[in-house]
C-alpha cells in the first residue's frame, strides 16, 4: 500500500469534513455535531497556515525583514498596476510591464509621510485557488499575514474581484477589517470549562464547551461579551486569526469617467490612477489613518518645546511605548515625563510615564 504524504492526507480529511458539514441540515439536535466539525476542520487548515509559514521562509524572494514604523502589504491579481502603485508610493523601482506576472518575487519599497517611515511590498498577482496553493499563493498569503495593513488593489476593467480576493484571505486566516471577538479566556489547571456571559447566546452552552474541546481547550473560564455565530466562536478560540485593517483600490481611473466622479468620504473604496497620480495624496492619508498613526515630539534636554524629533506610534499607546522606541539605553533611568502643548494642562507638566500619548504632544522624559 502506497503511504500518500501528510498533506494529501490533511486534504483529504478537510474535503471529507467539509461534504459532511454540506450533507447535515443545520438546527438545535445538530449544532453541537456541526460545532465539533467546523473546529476540527479549523484546526487543519490551521496546520496548512503553519506549514505554509514555515515553508515560504526558506523560498528566495519570500524571506522579507520588517523594517520602519509599519508595514503594508499590496495585493491584487496580475497586471492592475501594484508596481506603478509602489513606484509611486516610494522609492523603489520595481519592474513594470503590461504583461501578466511580471512581478515573481517580493520587492519591497519605503514611503516616508508625516515623518513616519511605512514598509510597502510589492508581491506578485494573487489568483484564485491561492490559498490552495496556486501560483506561489501560500506563499503570497503568508507575507499577507505579517502586515500591518493590506492594500487589496484591481482596476476599472475587473472591480467585482474584492470578495474572491477576501474570501482567499479570509480562508488564510485573515479576519479584514474585523475586530477580535469580545471573549476573554482563562486557562486553569483543572475544573473542566465554566462559560460566562453577559449577552444572550443563540449557541448552546454546550455546543460553545464541545468546540472549546475540539481546539484543545480543556480547563478554562471563559467570559463572553458579544452574540456569539458559530464562526466568531471559532475565531475566538483559533490561535493563527489575525485582524489586519484593509484599504479596496480601483486603479486606472483615468481610462473610464469613475475618474471624474469622485466617492463618497466614507466610501469602503478608493478611486486612483497610480499611473496619473489620480487620489494618491488621499491614499498616503488613509494609509495613515488605517494604521491607526499619531505624531509626538521628543524634547531633549536644554531644548525648548519643539517639533524637531517626531517619534510615531499608535493611537492608545503610553509614554512607555515611547520610551521603549527610543532605546533601552536611553530608557534605563527614566521614571517620568514633562509634556508641553497637547494634553498638557499647563506647560512643562510632570506626568506618569502610564499617561497616553497624544497627537502633538512634545515630552521630555526625566
Amino acid at each position: 500500500m502506497v503511504k500518500l504524504p501528510k498533506e494529501e492526507v490533511a486534504k483529504m480529511r478537510i474535503k471529507r469534513i467539509e461534504k459532511e458539514i454540506r450533507d447535515t441540515p443545520y438546527h438545535k439536535a445538530t449544532e453541537h455535531h456541526i460545532g465539533r466539525l467546523r473546529a476540527s476542520l479549523s484546526k487543519l487548515k490551521e496546520k496548512e497556515i503553519e506549514t505554509a509559514k514555515k515553508g515560504s521562509g526558506g523560498r528566495e524572494g519570500y524571506a522579507v525583514k520588517k523594517q520602519g514604523d509599519a508595514t503594508v502589504v499590496l495585493i491584487g491579481p496580475p497586471s492592475v498596476g501594484k508596481s506603478t502603485l509602489l513606484n509611486r508610493l516610494t522609492n523603489a523601482k520595481s519592474k513594470i510591464a503590461p504583461y501578466e506576472f511580471t512581478t515573481v518575487s517580493v520587492i519591497p519599497g519605503m514611503m516616508q509621510y508625516k515623518g513616519a517611515k511605512i514598509q510597502i511590498l510589492d508581491v506578485p498577482g494573487l489568483i484564485e485557488g491561492a490559498e490552495e496553493g496556486k501560483g506561489r499563493g501560500r506563499e503570497i498569503l503568508s507575507v499577507a499575514r505579517a502586515a500591518d495593513l493590506l492594500i487589496i488593489l484591481c482596476d476599472v476593467k475587473n472591480k467585482n474581484i474584492f470578495n474572491s480576493i477576501t474570501s482567499s484571505l479570509e480562508k488564510s486566516g485573515i479576519r479584514p477589517n474585523k475586530a477580535p471577538p469580545d471573549v476573554t479566556l482563562e486557562k486553569k489547571v483543572r475544573g473542566g470549562i465554566i462559560i460566562h456571559s453577559n449577552v444572550k447566546q443563540e449557541l448552546g452552552k454546550q455546543t460553545i464547551i464541545n468546540v472549546a474541546k475540539e481546539l484543545g481547550i480543556k480547563n478554562a473560564e471563559i467570559n463572553i461579551r458579544e452574540k456569539l455565530t458559530m464562526d466568531r466562536l471559532i475565531d475566538a478560540f483559533s490561535k493563527s486569526r489575525l485582524y489586519i485593517p484593509i484599504i479596496f483600490l480601483i486603479n486606472k481611473v483615468d481610462l473610464t469617467t469613475d475618474s471624474k466622479r469622485p466617492p463618497p468620504q466614507d466610501a469602503k473604496q478608493l478611486f486612483i490612477s497610480a499611473e496619473k497620480d489620480i487620489n494618491i495624496d488621499k491614499l498616503r492619508e488613509l494609509i495613515w489613518n488605517k494604521l491607526n498613526f499619531l505624531r509626538c515630539y521628543l524634547v531633549r534636554p536644554a531644548e525648548k518645546p519643539n517639533l524637531n524629533h517626531p517619534i510615531i506610534i499608535k493611537k492608545g499607546e503610553t509614554l512607555e511605548v515611547v520610551l521603549k522606541k527610543i532605546g533601552e539605553e536611553f530608557s534605563e533611568d527614566k521614571k517620568k515625563a514633562k509634556i508641553w502643548g497637547t494634553g498638557a494642562k499647563y506647560p512643562s507638566q510632570e506626568i506618569s510615564l502610564k499617561t497616553e500619548a497624544k497627537e502633538g504632544m512634545q515630552i521630555r522624559f526625566v
